[in-house]
This record gives C-alpha cells, sequence and structure tokens, in this order.
C-alpha cells in the first residue's frame, strides 16, 4: 500500500518562491544554458567564501568545477578520475592527485553549503542553493539520473516537528526520493514489452 504524503510536496516546476527558498524550475527546462548555469554556479560559491573568509582554493574550485559538469551526481572516485585527467592535459608532468585531496576539497564544499552528498548513491552534487549547511529535498530519476534540488521550509518544519516528537536532534535534514523526472515519465508509462516483475525499467506488474 503506497504511502500518503503526510505534506504537500512543491511542485518542481513552480515559479520562484518563499516556500522553495526562492528557486527556479528544478528540473531542466528545455533549451537550459548549462554553460551559464556552470559559470553562476561558480561565481556564487566565489563570493560565499569571500562573505565568510573561507578560501576557494584552486583545487577546491575544480572540484566544485566537475560537481557542476552535469546536474548528475558524481562519485568520488570518478571526480579524482577527471581531475587527473584534466591535470595531465594541463600540467603533463604533474604528480596525480591521491584520494585524499578530494575527499578534503568535498568536506570543505559541503560545510560552506556549495555541495552536498547523496547518501542513498554514495555520490555528490553541487549546490542549487549556495549558502552554509542546509536542508534539503532532492528527486532523483533512476532513469536519466538527473537530480532536482527543492528547499521546502514546510518540509523541513514538518521533519523537525517529528524530531522534537521523539527527543531527536536533526543534524542533517536531508530527504533523498527516487522516481521519474517530467522529461522520463512518457517512456516509462507503459509496461516494456516482454515486461515481468524483474524487469529493468522499475515498473511492478498490475
Amino acid at each position: 500500500m503506497p504511502m500518503r504524503a503526510l505534506f504537500p510536496v512543491p511542485h518542481p516546476f513552480r515559479s520562484p518562491s518563499a516556500d522553495t527558498g526562492g528557486a527556479s524550475p528544478a528540473f531542466l527546462p528545455v533549451g537550459h544554458d548549462h554553460a551559464q548555469c556552470r559559470r553562476d554556479a561558480l561565481n556564487k560559491a566565489e563570493e560565499q567564501c569571500r562573505q565568510h573568509g573561507a578560501r576557494l582554493t584552486d583545487i577546491r574550485r575544480k572540484v566544485l568545477d566537475i560537481l557542476w559538469d552535469d546536474h548528475r551526481p558524481i562519485s568520488a572516485y570518478d571526480i579524482l578520475h577527471r581531475l587527473n585527467a584534466q591535470s595531465a592535459i594541463d600540467s603533463p608532468h604533474s604528480k596525480p592527485a591521491a584520494p585524499p585531496v578530494v575527499y578534503r576539497a568535498l568536506d570543505f564544499l559541503i560545510t560552506h553549503g556549495l555541495a552536498h552528498k547523496l547518501t542513498s548513491l554514495n555520490a555528490f552534487i553541487g549546490s542549487a542553493h549556495p549558502g552554509r549547511q542546509h536542508g534539503a529535498q532532492f528527486f532523483i530519476c533512476r532513469s536519466c539520473h538527473t537530480v532536482a534540488e527543492v528547499r521546502s521550509a514546510r518540509i523541513g518544519q514538518e521533519i523537525s516537528a517529528a524530531a522534537a516528537v521523539l527527543g531527536f536532534e536533526v543534524q542533517a535534514p536531508v530527504v533523498e526520493v527516487e522516481g521519474l523526472c517530467p522529461a522520463c515519465r512518457p517512456a516509462h508509462s507503459a509496461p516494456c514489452a516482454g515486461h515481468d516483475n524483474a524487469c529493468a525499467c522499475g515498473q511492478s506488474e498490475p
């Protein structure tokens, strides 16, 4: 039996509002200018660090740039691979970076609200809402792996209220939801040929 939602979930394509932290449409619209999106993210990160007296060092900026290479989460191993591949092109005689270098950079970015770790995927993604650590809800498409970040004050309040009843101290109010994004839903609207319970399309038999 499916679980009924206990609170209203903001529509991914809702116009900017206080409820979603002034977010723009969460899933990518047609004609999305990712190059500009990437530049904006890096510029906001620079400004965020300046405001808080933090240093966005070269390695931290490179890791953040890799996170914003796409709107899909990426593992620390893949970040390291891309980092060293680019370094081999830029500085052929340089020593490859070791895993701790990437993890230290990721820790910095997460601490300053510039990136998030998606625990269910053991992967990382750039923050759509740069700032100090904040609660967020992530809608993860299990087909194309695109992730939409939403900040709903109402969901945060419900989590806080439930935690208060339990006497629980919330330290990472992050919610991860798997499903299908608007672009992938049509392709999954009907069972595929030869569909059965073990089908990779993720649907269940009626």
